[in-house]
């Protein structure tokens, strides 16, 4: 079994494919034929030591496949079950995983496994943001940075699907187009003005939420487009993470309000991973939110995904094939 592993943190040059044993699933947990693994920033984090695992380590923690084996316990997943799973380090660059049971959610079987693996965790985090930690609605103005990405691109659709005006950042006229075929009605470029450009889109009145995955960057001047009582809702640094803040700061600015979320809080039930996932997987199903996977990579190839993706070369969802 042939795995991409890292047994010192560094850059991407420290990911090495490797043999392995083939694992054996223990109780509560199942062996899975891996057919694709999401690349996903975290992955990076993980590798460079930022937010380190017990070493070696198997990078990844998204995929989708077919079960192959079960362990003692397992009752709700069968054999030759097809499957797809998030936040589980060390499955996603593998050709088999042992995930556990209760981490696993369905694939319908109109949904193909490169499209379950690259739509799981962004599917579910744009999910999440826009249904329950700011529950968008028809009128609400969205600032969504790094629209083009693959949380952002879904966002987007989302967004835009619950009735609000999308205001999207992009580094590129070609991740414009994108943003704008995603459902954004406006674009501001990476490198303009962004408190003066939303403030003149909105008539001076901010947008209701700012959607931030970038984090150092672009925090500050998201904060500056918000209306009175708005939300900026971080929820990831790939720029770096963003300095202490004064509470005070969001007082003078209009009584803001900051939240960090993260996926794991928002389906740390089972019954409310199944929910998510499956809403997610119905939309896209029924072709209602469109996935674009924006690269395809073999193992031998890991390094050089993570190297176009903190390189800021891609656009939508990366995906590692066994």
């Amino acid at each position: 079994m042939r795995a991409v592993v890292v047994t010192t943190p560094g850059g991407p040059d420290v990911m090495e494919v490797v043999d392995r044993p083939t694992p054996e699933p223990g109780p509560g947990e199942v062996l899975v034929d891996v057919a694709a693994g999401g690349v996903n920033f975290i992955d990076t984090y993980h590798r460079s030591g930022a937010y380190p695992l017990p070493a070696p380590f198997v990078v990844g923690s998204e995929g989708a496949g077919r079960v192959v084996a079960t362990g003692t316990g397992v009752r709700d997943v069968r054999v030759g079950d097809r499957v797809a799973w998030a936040m589980v380090p060390g499955t996603g660059y593998a050709e088999q995983a042992v995930v556990p049971a209760d981490r696993l959610v369905p694939v319908p079987d109109d949904v193909d496994d490169e499209t379950a693996a690259a739509v799981l965790l962004q599917g579910m985090t744009a999910q999440f943001l826009t249904r329950s930690t700011f529950p968008v609605s028809a009128g609400d103005d969205v600032l969504v940075h790094a629209a083009a990405g693959g949380v952002g691109l879904l966002l987007t659709q989302m967004a835009s699907a619950a009735g609000a005006r999308v205001i999207g950042t992009t580094s590129t006229q070609d991740k414009a187009a994108l943003a704008r075929e995603a459902g954004a009605a406006e674009i501001v470029p990476a490198d303009a003005d962004l408190a003066a450009e939303v403030r003149r889109i909105t008539g001076g009145r901010g947008v209701d939420v700012v959607y931030d995955g970038v984090g150092r960057a672009t925090f500050d001047a998201g904060l500056d487009c918000l209306r009175p009582r708005g939300m900026m809702v971080l929820f990831g640094a790939a720029s770096g993470p963003v300095p202490p803040l004064d509470p005070q700061v969001l007082n003078a600015k209009g009584s803001l309000f900051l939240t960090r979320p993260s996926l794991v809080h928002y389906t740390a039930e089972r019954a409310e991973l199944l929910e998510r996932a499956g809403d997610v997987l119905e939309l896209v199903r029924t072709g209602r939110l469109a996935v674009r996977i924006g690269g395809r990579y073999r193992l031998t190839e890991a390094r050089r995904a993570h190297e176009d993706l903190e390189g800021r070369r891609t656009t939508g969802k990366l995906l590692v094939l066994p």
